[in-house]
């Protein structure tokens, strides 16, 4: 069982104006926009997917941009920073960029023996670019090329009030390992991928508790390989004592979430069977896409998402 969880598959976060968003992870961070369709529970609002060329798990942040939604406030019992890997003496063109386009620079430095540089999106989502040999191929633009371009997840943050509960999930359940530590931050590892495979947690027992709203992020999704998997690990996490939905359709992959002892929402999704389900690979993100249950409602549903 252990060695059926393939790292990270998506990460979804909270965003108060659309077209904001849309333009920061196209045209600065230089991602593809791999889907563009609705909050399948509330369809006046965008799902937007940003990736690599295909939207492979791994590469895959989500966000719902909620207009004009309050400011979330960092805390614990969240995760707390998305990680990115960039190819090695790329921190140099970013940091440039950044300063170019007025993207808020929060840290610069070395964790872990790895180069880092810390930024907040236009939100105050908290992203960090890692320099690593991530050898994934990425999307690129015509100012964001391979040379410099975002490869995927490196890993993801969570902060919490006490790490022990969580960690077990990781170890016992999901497969992870204690690889180090530096101080209160913890790295845990899947030894099934090459990348995309690190949580970080970190103990923070005297800060207060997270708000999700904007500029946070709502969820984290662990990859499996097919519905069978997914469902060997339900059956696993019910009988550990935790509550999880049923199998839920999001067409482009299969869902079940729960919620972790340190308040994080966790989900587990699919491979299967991927964004080109609905559309070609080289028209993704062109069209609004929607499920079959809101397509009788599309004209309604397009009048009221806002232009991006």
């Amino acid at each position: 069982m252990k060695n059926n969880i393939l790292g990270i598959h998506h990460i979804t976060a909270i965003a108060s104006n659309a077209k904001r968003n849309f333009d920061f992870y196209t045209k600065v961070l230089g991602l593809r926009l791999v889907k563009k369709t609705v909050n399948f529970d509330d369809p006046g609002t965008y799902h937007f997917y940003f990736g690599d060329e295909v939207g492979t798990p791994g590469t895959i942040l989500t966000f719902f941009p909620w207009e004009g939604m309050r400011a979330g406030k960092k805390g614990t019992g969240l995760a707390t920073d998305i990680g990115y890997a960039i190819p090695n003496g790329s921190i140099a063109f970013w940091k440039q960029r950044f300063e170019g386009h007025n993207v808020k620079i929060t840290a610069t430095g070395k964790i872990f023996n790895e180069q880092y540089i810390s930024i907040e999106d236009p939100d105050g989502l908290s992203l960090t670019l890692v320099e690593t040999n991530d050898t994934r191929k990425p999307w690129e633009t015509a100012e964001v090329k391979a040379d410099v371009a975002l490869r995927g997840f490196h890993s993801i943050t969570l902060t919490l009030r006490s790490i022990e509960a969580t960690a077990r999930i990781l170890t016992d359940i999901l497969g992870y390992r204690l690889e180090t530590n530096e101080g209160d931050r913890h790295r845990y590892i899947s030894d099934t991928v090459a990348f995309a495979a690190i949580v970080d947690l970190i103990s923070a027992p005297l800060e207060n508790p997270a708000l999700n709203a904007a500029g946070t992020i709502h969820h984290l999704a662990f990859r499996v390989k097919d519905e069978a998997t997914q469902m060997e690990y339900r059956k696993r996490i019910e009988s550990d004592g935790l509550g999880i939905t049923p199998k839920i359709d999001r067409n482009y992959f299969f869902s079940i979430y729960f919620r972790e002892p340190g308040g994080v929402l966790f989900e587990i999704a699919t491979d299967n069977p991927g964004f080109a389900v609905d559309e070609p690979v080289n028209e993704l993100g062109k069209n609004l896409k929607l499920p079959a249950q809101y397509e009788s409602h599309r004209a309604q549903i397009e009048e009221a998402l806002p232009v991006i």
